[in-house]
Parts: structure tokens; sequence; C-alpha cells
């Protein structure tokens, strides 16, 4: 099997941008194309580290977490639903509640919780999983083997399963820097406990539960990772997000190119007159021709490819010309994916100045595909919008928290393990809504946890 090749991707070069048409009062943009396959195209492709550790990529170049974290600082509507959707699933703050615990359980608990802060963590696992689907959480356990004594994430996109063996089961997660490896480049192997019984796996490893050999183990490692996985339909390792589907759809390219017009509409009365949407497998082939990983001497290149486009789609010798590229086939052989789409825009339509509704409703199909109502995150543009009132927004606030009941209760193993594995009696996580309240309660607002043990499900004010 061939080794991994470094990336040729670089994330300085300017792939979008808009160029003054020569000799014309109008311009051009070109874009890079997002559509791309979130699945992996060959279940059994494998990737090889330096140390001969195999590994599943995730997606063909393995660049598909970076492709998406681009993708979503890429668009600010996109980039704020993915924030607010990570704050709403965080809640109140995860917490250990000692309320019927004993002294010592509770002295055991604080002192765990002042190793391990919670809110760091539980945010980043938020982030996680409304990204990526899943979160990686390890737990380091004490040198006897009997305490947990450590629990600390492991950001997703930096994270790789191994290969599945006959069972179906991943042995390991490869926790390094894959956006941009090195050759001498470090990566972290830690054990995964199994995904469907965590619980009966951790028992066994350390040797507390028979196996079904009947034998003990007697294992002397001391780390184990646990995955926290969003159920789904069609995902044999990676998830994929359920946004996903902006980027195969037009919205998503459609709110940037609006931005892109009004831009150049602005900076100089010029409307755009053609677009240029560039695979970004057209410009790694040239990279890897030119066998340059400078950033500078990329720019230079993708400039001049620019002008050679530009001075094609201009010059009067190539009026009614036809621009051949290459294309590729999806692997059931029904899409096509050209190179470069080159699309003429018609001179009487907008140029730039009268984009309101299209921008609206642009960014109302990004929101709704996020599942954020367009009024909490206020990205709705326009002087004459459609406002809620204020009971209103309570109540969307509300619902947003009570979906996220279902990632809290995946989210919640990892704590039932560490507390049960510990012995604390009378401990178990929760993590309390924020309830925006009326005026006539004479509060902002008041935390509102589901669990009836506590307090006969009464609520605490904020």
């Amino acid at each position: 099997m061939k080794k991994k090749a470094i990336p040729l991707r670089d994330e300085f070069t300017d792939f979008f941008a808009v160029e003054r048409i020569p000799g014309q009062k109008a311009s051009a943009v070109f874009i890079t194309k997002n559509r791309q396959t979130f699945r992996e195209d060959v279940d059994d492709l494998r990737h090889i580290l330096p140390d001969g550790t195999e590994y599943i990529p995730w997606g063909t170049d393995d660049q598909i977490p970076y492709d998406l974290i681009d993708l979503i600082e890429g668009d600010e509507t996109l980039a704020t639903c993915q924030i607010f959707n990570a704050e709403v699933c965080y809640g109140s703050g995860l917490k250990y509640c000692t309320e019927d615990a004993d002294a010592s359980v509770r002295s055991d608990v604080e002192q765990f919780l002042l190793d391990n802060p919670m809110p760091d963590y539980f945010l980043g696992v938020c982030q996680d999983l409304k990204h990526f689907n899943f979160a990686i959480s390890v737990i380091d356990l004490n040198a006897d083997g009997d305490k947990i004594v450590g629990l600390q994430r492991k950001e997703a996109c930096y994270c790789r399963f191994s290969p599945a063996d006959s069972f179906g089961r991943i042995s390991y997660v490869l926790y390094g820097p894959f956006r941009n490896p090195k050759p001498d480049d470090v990566f972290e192997k830690i054990p995964l406990l199994d995904p469907h019984s965590p619980w009966k796996d951790l028992e066994m490893r350390i040797g507390q539960r028979t196996r079904p050999d009947g034998t003990i183990a007697d294992s002397k490692e001391r780390k184990f990772a646990i995955i926290t996985k969003f159920p789904g339909v069609d995902s044999l390792y990676y998830p994929i997000p359920h946004y996903a589907s902006l980027f195969r759809g037009a919205w998503y390219d459609i709110k940037r190119l609006i931005g892109v017009a009004k831009l150049s509409k602005l900076k100089n009365s010029a409307p755009i007159k053609y677009v240029v949407e560039v695979s970004q497998r057209y410009w790694d082939n040239i990279f890897q021709e030119q066998r340059t990983l400078d950033p500078k001497e990329r720019q230079k290149i993708v400039n001049q490819r620019k002008r050679e486009m530009m001075r094609f789609l201009t010059t009067t010798e190539n009026t009614g010309s036809i621009l051949f590229t290459g294309k590729s086939l999806s692997v059931d052989g029904k899409n096509e994916n050209a190179d470069i789409t080159v699309t003429s825009i018609d001179s009487k339509t907008k140029e730039g100045g009268d984009w309101e509704s299209d921008i609206a409703e642009a960014i109302n199909m990004i929101c709704f595909t996020m599942r954020v109502h367009s009024n909490l995150v206020g990205s709705v543009p326009g002087k004459a919008q459609t406002n809620n009132s204020g009971s209103d927004k309570r109540e969307l606030y509300t619902i947003a928290q009570a979906l996220q009941k279902p990632y809290h209760d995946i989210l919640f193993q990892v704590h039932d393990i560490i507390i049960r594995f510990n012995g604390w009696k009378g401990v178990h996580p929760e993590c309390p809504f924020i309830q925006l309240t009326t005026l006539d309660e004479h509060q902002d607002a008041k935390e509102v946890t589901l669990n009836k043990n506590k307090d006969n499900g009464k609520t605490d004010n904020v």
C-alpha cells in the first residue's frame, strides 16, 4: 500500500476572487466548487503512517473535516448558526449533582472537577458533535487501574479510526496533525472502547469482568477513548452531518455569489458577467505537476491561470468558442464533475444593488438547514423584515433547547461510566436548560432541570 502524500492544498492561496475584465465595465468571479463526496469512496480504503499504522481516511483525500471547517468559516450565517447550536447544546453547563452523596464522595467529585475543568471540555465536545456528529473523550485511570482520574477531549477533526475487524469493531483511535502531516509527526494511538458497550468493554479490559471465552484480561492500558456518536443511517466510520446538504445543493453558493456581486458593484460599479467555477481537483493537479508547496508560488500559478481564462473569455478571436476541460464521474457513474464551469450572467439582470429578497431567501434556507430560526441569530437583513414578538422568541429558544435532549443523553454516557467506575453513589450528571422568563416573574432567566429527583422538579433562578 502507498503511503499518504502530503496534501497540496494551502489555506493562504486565494481561489475565490473577483477579477476585472480588461476593456469592459464588468467583472468575472472565480470560485472553487464546494460539492464534494462526504462518504468513503471505497470502504476498505486505507492510509498508512510512517510507522506502519493503518487507519481509515476521512474522505478520499483525508481532508473532509478541514474542508467542512473552511466552508463553515467562509459564510457568516453558517458559522453563527453552528456556534449557536453548540451554545444551546451546552445549556447551563454540565454538572455532577452531589446532593444525595455523602461528604467523602462530594470531596472526591470536587477534586476530580478541579483536575478536569468541565466547561472547556463540555463546550468542546458540543462543538464536535454539532460539526461532525461525533466526539472523542479520553479517560485516564490511575496506576492501580481502580479509579478514573482524568478526562479530556480530543478534537474530532484530528482523530482517525483504525480499520474495523471481521466483527465490525474499531480497535483504536489515532490523534495527530492530519491536516498537514509531516514525516516526523507523532500520532497518539489510543485504544477505543467498544462503541456498542463501552462499560462492559472497560470492565473486561481491566479484568473486572470475564471475557466471552472465559478468560480474565490482564491489560496494562490506563488510557481509553470513548466515542460519542449521533446515530446515522449510512456511516461506517465517520458520520455525515445533516448540513452537508447545503454543499450538495445551490443555496450556499448562491449566498456567497450575492455577496461577491454586491462587493464588486460597490467597489467599481462593475456587474458580474461571468462565473468561473473551478474544481479543487484542477488546482491540486496543477500544483502536483509544478511540484511546488510554496504558498507564494502557488498564488502566482493561480493568478496566471486566471489571466489565461480571462483572455480566452474576452479575446475577439475566441468569440463564440467553447472552453473544453477535463471531467470526472462519481463512483456510480451518473454524476459528472467538470474541472472548470463557465456561466455567463445576463447583463440585464440584477447588478448587485437589488438583492435583499434573494439574500434573505438564501439566509433562510441556510438557517432552515441548520435548524436555527433566523430571528434567534438576527441574520435576516432588510428594513421591513418580519420580526417575532418576545413571547415567540422565548418559545423558539425553549424549543431549541428541548431538541438537545438526545444529544445530552449520548453525551452523558461518558460521565455515567466515570461515576459508576469511581463508585460515586448518589451522584448523577446533569445539564440544566436556561429558560427565559416573562416580566411578571421578576427575573431574566432561570435554570430548568429535567431530573425529577432534584427538588421535585423545581427550578433554580439564574
